[in-house]
């Protein structure tokens, strides 16, 4: 090495690649009020639209009249399921396989369905307009129980449904029942628990709850009418699956229909489905001829778009006398509201809740999964998860408390003895998952010891004590979760959406001057791509992140992808990305062999160069192969220096985690305060530590909201409680606790680059982890179960019932 070359490790660290804590570039822009957001969009000539919606949860729609509406001075129209029939767009598929209303068709399923669509030229007069629509209703009974929903003397919703036995998903039992989904052995799973030692039993609630991201769902439709051309800005987690569902519902070529993606501010699940205003505000524009925005505001959002979770999961687990788990068995009760609006692979009704053997060796396993319909609104987004994790890990994390309960064991012990051992992987789960890579024991001794476990037992023992002589009237609980999530969707032999396979991809172009620009088909809601695809770029081809443009969100220019949601975006795209990366390095290994005048092979990677193998002094860099590959004629090689790759996995990645809790109740209040959290995670390779960080913070402070306080509630006639968030429960700085991460690393063994996804972890294991706190701070007086969200009511009410105030 000559003095001039710098050595390995400065220039690696001058990549800013794997690894390094590279401050998010997106920010610069963000921080300054540049952000450009949908409804930052303003073209000339552009209208509002807004809805009419429905006040009762199930009513007869008898008649809509909008003469005063249209005469309301700058109202253009005022569209109703009637003037969209004939264009067969008043219902649309969903991406569960069911269909669903774009505006109410004879009657109302939901509170807050959309009942007409009023286009105007500004949206305060659209508002105006939507007082002036009158409608005339015939309240219907309403049923939001989903097991009512079942009685035989239930009213029927879908009527559109009358007489159909067969559904997406197989049978129909019942005119509001969905599907039945079973996985695993459901005989030997019985005859197990039916002669095991120890059986523990609990019905298990996983609440409603809403992403409720910071900017809500809108768009901006333009039909050009003069080449035909659609035009669609919104926000969007999936653009190019929109641009294909956009193309079946309109007839309209895709080649003709521009999907655009701008700054998404946050999306969680609730932005992957198609809404009634996107249709609504796409056929206006093809009406009228103008460009048409929709953006709903808080209420609408929180009532009529895309819930998460409302699971109620029966379970049964058995175990021998020593804590050896030998069985689990699960019922599902899943309430899909009125439509089956799931986003969810096609072939997984219940998305991927078949992970709820979670963490842990057991041999046998059922589980069923019942959807049925009920007068709520439709969804059943994953919420910072993948498909229904959260609710498969709340699950068994509760199950696991429940069973060290019944046999009097500590609970960190019970998991310990159970977990699936490093020499156990690739493990073959009960209900058909093949985990890749893990090192559970590892990760579960170093959480336990960072925060004193013993310790923490030895003073909630004592605070007990304290307690019972009239000394507190605080109780401790230790709330311990390990869990496993299933990300990465996915591989196309099992997982598509509306029989789009869930690959994605990535296009580089490396320009003469060393520089780059890197194409998705994610899109960032605030995850970081511009920041982390550069990182593995870097590292993959040599050119500083620096120098490495990423771009994303508009389907004329990005490659085919699924989209960002269900954590897939560096499972999916970043294995493309990195398997792109490759191309392009294999191609400037010929290109600096010709320029060294030696064979392909006699030359070898260098961090952000080729040296000649036993001559490192003799190298070409990365900038002087690429503008090397732009003026000189290499034989056998095309010009230029460009890659694609579309990556379909060959499985899923299984990222893990170790989180404890404590927490402090007082029982005269119900008032917590959250002492310590500790977050031990492990995502395989870590791209960017310090966006690592920032993402658990994110998704711990999402699960303390649902764990603690958020929820959609409905009382009996189908009003929404909670549709402001005045009731919606958003935690601020004041209430968000403080949080300790930490890591391990095991990477998965079929990504390129190692990586396993992070983004929704925090998600899925903050919310047992505080529950579990709750229920421990009580079980020394007898509770085994209390439903969530632990607000301070119920938790009052908790200590209550059990004769502890006075």
């Amino acid at each position: 090495m000559n003095e001039m070359t710098p050595p390995n490790t400065e220039r690696a660290a001058a990549l800013k690649g794997l690894g390094s804590s590279r401050k998010r570039v997106e920010d610069a822009r963000f921080t300054q009020g540049k952000g450009n957001y949908v409804d930052d969009i303003k073209m000339p000539g552009m209208l509002f639209g807004d809805f009419v919606r429905s006040p009762y949860a199930h009513a007869r729609i008898r008649s809509i009249n909008s003469d005063k509406a249209k005469a309301l001075p700058g109202v253009i129209a005022v569209l109703t399921a009637a003037d969209l029939a004939p264009l067969n767009l008043h219902w649309m598929p969903t991406l569960a396989g069911d269909v669903q209303m774009v505006l109410a068709d004879d009657k109302v399923l939901f509170q807050g369905q959309e009942v007409a669509f009023v286009v105007a030229e500004n949206r305060y007069i659209a508002a105006d307009a939507v007082e002036l629509v009158e409608v005339d209703y015939e309240e219907l009974p309403v049923v939001v129980d989903p097991f009512a929903a079942e009685a035989p003397d239930a009213p029927v919703l879908r009527e559109d449904l009358a007489g159909k036995t067969e559904g997406a998903h197989g049978p129909r039992r019942h005119h509001n029942h969905i599907f039945t989904w079973e996985q695993g052995d459901r005989d030997a799973t019985e005859k197990v628990l039916g002669s095991a030692d120890v059986v523990a039993e609990e019905m298990v609630y996983y609440h409603r709850t809403h992403p409720c991201p910071l900017e809500t769902c809108g768009c901006v439709a333009s039909m050009d009418k003069v080449n035909g051309k659609l035009t669609v800005w919104g926000t969007f987690q999936a653009p190019h699956a929109v641009r294909t569902v956009a193309s079946l519902i309109s007839g309209i070529a895709e080649h003709n229909i521009r999907i655009v993606s701008p700054d998404i501010g946050g999306g969680f699940g609730n932005k992957v489905g198609v809404y009634p205003g996107y249709i609504c505000a796409i056929v206006a524009s093809i009406v009228t001829g103008v460009p048409v925005k929709w953006v709903e505001d808080r209420m609408e959002n929180l009532m009529a778009t895309a819930f998460a979770r409302d699971y109620w999961m029966k379970g049964k687990i058995s175990a021998t006398k020593d804590g050896r788990i030998t069985g689990l068995w699960c019922h599902v009760t899943a309430d899909h509201g009125a439509f089956d609006a799931c986003a969810d692979p096609t072939k997984f009704p219940a998305g991927f809740f078949n992970i709820c053997t979670g963490s842990y060796d057991i041999p046998v396993a059922y589980l069923a999964v019942d959807g049925v319909y009920t007068n709520k609104a439709p969804g059943g987004v994953a919420y910072r998860c993948s498909f229904r994790v959260t609710e498969a890990a709340y699950f068994i994390e509760r199950m696991i408390e429940v069973l060290a309960i019944k046999l009097g064991m500590d609970a960190a012990e019970l998991r310990r003895k159970n977990f699936i051992r490093k020499d156990q992987f690739p493990y073959h789960s009960a209900l058909g998952w093949k985990y890749d890579s893990g090192d559970y024991h590892t990760a579960w001794d170093k959480a336990l010891k960072a925060v004193d476990y013993e310790g923490l037992r030895r003073e909630q023992a004592q605070r007990i004590e304290d307690f019972k002589a009239g000394k507190t009237r605080k109780l401790l609980g230790i709330g311990l979760t390990h869990f496993t999530e299933i990300v990465g969707a996915g591989p196309v032999k099992n997982c598509d959406i509306l029989g789009l396979g869930m690959f994605d991809s990535c296009e580089i172009r490396i320009h003469p001057t060393g520089s780059a620009i890197t194409r998705l088909g994610t899109i960032s809601q605030g995850q970081g791509h511009a920041t982390t695809f550069a990182q593995i770029l870097a590292s993959e081809i040599g050119i500083p992140a620096d120098d490495i443009t990423v771009e994303e969100g508009d389907t004329d220019t990005a490659p085919y992808g699924l989209g960002t949601y269900g954590s897939r975006s560096t499972p999916v795209a970043g294995a493309a990305t990195a398997m792109a990366g490759r191309k392009i390095r294999a191609k400037a290994q010929m290109i600096a062999a010709y320029l060294l005048e030696v064979h392909d092979d006699d030359v070898e990677w260098d961090v952000d160069r080729f040296a000649v193998k036993g001559a490192p002094e003799r190298f070409k860099t990365m900038k002087e192969i690429a503008f090397a590959a732009y003026n000189q004629a290499i034989p056998g090689l095309e010009p230029g220096l460009e890659a694609v790759s579309y990556y379909d996995p060959p499985n899923m990645t299984y990222p893990f985690g170790a989180y404890v809790c404590v927490m402090e109740i007082d029982v005269d209040t119900g008032e917590h305060e959250i002492r310590q959290f500790y977050a031990l995670d492990d995502c395989g390779t870590r791209i960017n530590p310090m966006i690592i960080e920032g993402q658990i913070h994110g998704g711990a402070t999402e699960g303390y909201a649902i764990a603690m306080g958020q929820e959609i509630a409905y009382d009996d006639m189908g009003n929404v409680k909670t549709g402001t968030l005045m009731d919606f429960f958003l935690p601020t700085a004041w209430e968000t606790p403080h949080y300790t991460t930490d890591f391990t690393v095991t990477p998965s063994p079929h990504h390129p680059i190692g990586a396993k996804g992070v983004g929704e972890s925090p998600n899925v294991g903050s919310v047992p982890a505080f529950s579990n706190a709750v229920h421990d701070a009580f079980r020394a007086f007898g509770l085994t179960q209390t439903h969530m969200p632990h607000d301070h009511w119920r938790i009052w009410k908790t200590a209550h019932e059990l004769g502890l105030h006075g």
